[in-house]
């Protein structure tokens, strides 16, 4: 398939791109055979269009045009609200849910690391029902799918697509952002990679800056309010930190791991704030055990858990699981095994699912919830935040 003509359709796509310029340009009278003419107005050095004469009877349209600011992608600019958008990183997906678009999201990296089953708990918040996954056969993203998309803004760090294998270069990714709609967005699940040489974002920094893509800041606000109410509130109640867990985080597929592939708690990556808000160590600390990324694959055994011994476990790869499936199948094989009885994690009942790999605002928010009651059932039960507010605020209710 050929890249398709950007001078061949002139979608609303192409007006959040190129804006007033379609009419003013003469854009669109090419389409219909006539030649473009210059542009009616000139800008000055302010930025503000001015009318090239009034005696003409003819108006400037009005510039509706706004810059969001986000490395690695530097200034993108904006002509008009953009609508449709695509992520990689499902916790994009769930920032864009938080500011009322989650039915004008066209696709995600991979869906099965999307979970939505917590919208349901919010009246009247809703997400696309399957949107399509970039991730294809042999780890491989199509460039042309970009195309068939026609996204109107990627909510993906450029850097991500020409850094982890996915068959694509820095040209094709120039390509996509010329001919279809710019990159938005930090790689900043973790921050182990080596070629991100950038800066790095908070969670809600960089929600702040989607919903500066969307403008929607109201949202945002209203939002971070919850949040903010939340960890003030669950901090308030938290045990001193001599009396709090530490925690392996590790990967283990499966119902009955025997190898695990090591995370490092200590990382800043956003799917790991929940732990961080309350206060858990990281057990692999001092330990000389590297935490998994791009360049890193080591694995680890039950040996060398006991060798650290952590307070609590915390296993990724589970999310699809209920707490009470997980417990009937990773943790009684765990409680059975000969080496992993051993563990004083498991002998004490601190063997949790580890979360998502990517989370947004909204998850965040129910796992901070769900960690807190786990790890600190005597102090947390129940909901932590209202999820009449949440809702609200993600309507545009407030």
């Amino acid at each position: 398939m050929t890249d398709p003509d950007p001078t061949d359709r002139f979608t609303r796509r192409d007006y959040v791109k190129y804006g007033s310029a379609l009419v003013a340009g003469g854009l669109l009278a090419g389409c219909s055979g006539q030649s473009g003419g210059d542009d009616p107005t000139e800008t000055d050095t302010s930025g503000e269009s001015t009318p090239e004469s009034t005696a003409t009877g003819t108006a400037t349209p009005e510039d509706t045009s706004y810059t969001v600011t986000m490395a690695p992608a530097g200034d993108v600019t904006f002509q008009e609200v953009p609508e449709t958008f695509s992520v990689y990183e499902s916790g994009y997906a769930d920032m864009a849910v938080a500011l009322g678009k989650g039915e004008d999201l066209l696709a995600v990296g991979n869906a099965a690391r999307f979970y939505t089953d917590h919208y349901d708990e919010l009246d009247g918040v809703s997400v696309a029902a399957e949107p399509t996954q970039l991730l294809g056969d042999s780890f491989a993203v199509d460039r042309e799918l970009f195309y068939e998309l026609d996204s109107d803004v990627h909510l993906i760090d450029p850097q991500w697509l020409v850094n982890n294998g996915f068959g694509l270069e820095q040209s094709d990714v120039d390509g996509v952002a010329e001919d279809v709609g710019p990159f938005v967005a930090n790689t900043i699940f973790r921050r182990t990679d080596g070629w991100h040489e950038y800066r790095y974002y908070t969670l809600y920094e960089a929600f702040e800056k989607v919903a500066q893509v969307f403008r929607r800041e109201d949202r945002y606000e209203a939002v971070k309010a919850v949040h903010d109410d939340a960890v003030a509130t669950v901090s308030a109640s938290l045990p001193s930190a001599d009396d709090r867990p530490n925690a392996l985080l590790c990967f283990g597929a499966g119902d009955d791991p025997e190898r695990f592939y090591p995370y490092r708690l200590s990382d800043r990556g956003t799917n790991k704030k929940q732990f961080r808000d309350l206060g858990i160590a990281d057990a692999l600390s001092g330990s000389g055990v590297s935490g998994l990324s791009t360049n890193e694959r080591g694995q680890i055994d039950y040996e060398t858990m006991l060798s650290v011994d952590p307070d609590s476990i915390l296993l990724r790869g589970h999310e699809a699981k209920t707490e009470a499936e997980f417990r009937d199948t990773v943790v009684s094989f765990m409680e059975d095994h000969e080496v992993a009885s051993e563990l004083t994690a498991v002998q004490e009942g601190r063997v949790f699912r580890g979360g998502p790999i990517y989370q947004g605002p909204i998850q965040h928010l129910f796992n901070l919830e769900r960690f807190a009651t786990l790890y600190f059932p005597e102090r947390f039960s129940g909901e932590l935040f209202s999820r009449a507010e949440l809702s609200a605020a993600i309507r545009g209710d407030v």
